[in-house]
């Protein structure tokens, strides 16, 4: 996702599988099958993206549980939205990326905008 680097983004994924708040070492428990990680390190990547808006935290005890501000599906349509806001021709770049998609996603598209902009 924009903004977020490789390790960022693996911590998100984690966050948002979870069914609760997590704290430090609960993250790197379950990043330890894919790849052995320093516990300051995902310490440091969930202060990294507290500061950056993408998690939210609560103090428990000597450390925090930390939990997703949006969830994987939100987020991906703010970096969207972010795109269009940042690229000084949202209409190019909509139609660029309408060029793209695929049938499914056409068809997904259009009844969402029937039903007024809501969910599909």
């Amino acid at each position: 996702m924009l903004g977020l680097g490789e390790l960022e983004l693996k911590v998100m994924d984690v966050l948002w599988t979870a069914e609760d708040q997590l704290r430090v070492r609960d993250v790197l428990d379950r990043l330890s099958a894919e790849r052995t990680f320093a516990y300051t390190t995902i310490m440091t990547v969930l202060d990294h993206l507290h500061d950056k808006g993408w998690v939210q935290r609560t103090r428990v005890g000597r450390g925090y549980r930390y939990w997703p501000v949006r969830s994987r599906e939100e987020a991906g349509a703010h970096v969207l939205r972010e795109v269009l806001d940042s690229s000084g021709d949202s209409e190019s770049v909509l139609l660029h990326f309408a060029a793209s998609v695929s049938e499914r996603e056409s068809e997904l598209l259009r009844r969402a905008l029937e039903n007024g902009r809501g969910t599909p």
